[in-house]
């Protein structure tokens, strides 16, 4: 396994876009994450989310379901066309579940309720784009490079658009490169918790992983009877 690449960022801290139409939550947001090392920046629609994507290049968007100008699925697509930023989903209660879904099948990283509550939300911004974001880390295995800073995985050269525990799957088993890793630990270091949970949610996760890949011989995730997964490097 090659070594992680480390590169200098011009940045101090991570940058979160916020599109949404209520200036008070924006202002909010920023107030609750700043001092956890988050620049915030606000916008108000959709068509300025996207020029703003375009030209501060942020770690990471949270837009509203309700965004106007552009609307949410809309945006995810074109930013999609352009880099693989992690792109959050806030949904109101009682909103459109069908544009949610819309809208994760277009590219987006993942949806968390509106109003925010920052225990909520701040884990999945940190999951995003990392809070050490001041550094770059690829991790590079075969045909594999995963940017853990930028949120972007390359196979071969190409960009695959991962889900976000789809993506801290690979990330873990990456860093655990020929190692084999159990179904407890990866509960513990990707779904975040040490409750039971059932085997099959794992295998479907790692199915889909594979897929997304192109492993569909298994030969890069192996599966370990009876124990959990080991990543290979050659």
């Amino acid at each position: 396994m090659a070594a992680p690449v480390v590169e200098g960022d011009t940045r101090s801290a991570p940058m979160l876009l916020v599109a949404d139409p209520d200036p008070g939550l924006i202002q909010q947001l920023a107030a609750a994450l700043e001092p956890e090392g988050i620049d915030v920046t606000g916008v108000m629609d959709g068509a300025q989310a996207l020029l703003q994507a375009g030209a501060l290049q942020p770690d990471a968007v949270l837009i509203s379901s309700s965004l106007p100008v552009v609307g949410p699925v809309d945006f995810v697509r074109a930013v999609r066309l352009a880099r693989a930023v992690p792109v959050l989903l806030g949904i109101d209660f009682g909103s459109d579940t069908e544009q949610a879904l819309q809208a994760l099948e277009a590219g987006a990283t993942a949806c968390v309720a509106r109003p925010y509550r920052v225990h909520e939300l701040l884990p999945l911004v940190q999951a995003a784009f990392r809070r050490h974001g001041d550094h770059r880390i690829v991790l590079t295995i075969g045909d594999v490079e995963l940017d853990v800073t930028a949120y972007q995985v390359k196979v071969a050269g190409r960009i695959v658009h991962l889900p976000l525990r789809e993506f801290e799957l690979l990330h873990y088993l990456m860093r655990n490169a020929d190692r084999t890793v159990t179904r407890e630990q990866i509960m513990r270091h990707v779904w975040h918790s040490a409750d039971a949970m059932s085997t099959n949610t794992i295998a479907v996760h790692v199915k889909r992983l594979r897929a997304r890949l192109g492993d569909e011989e298994d030969k890069m995730i192996q599966t370990v009877r009876g124990v959990g997964y080991r990543l290979v490097s050659s």
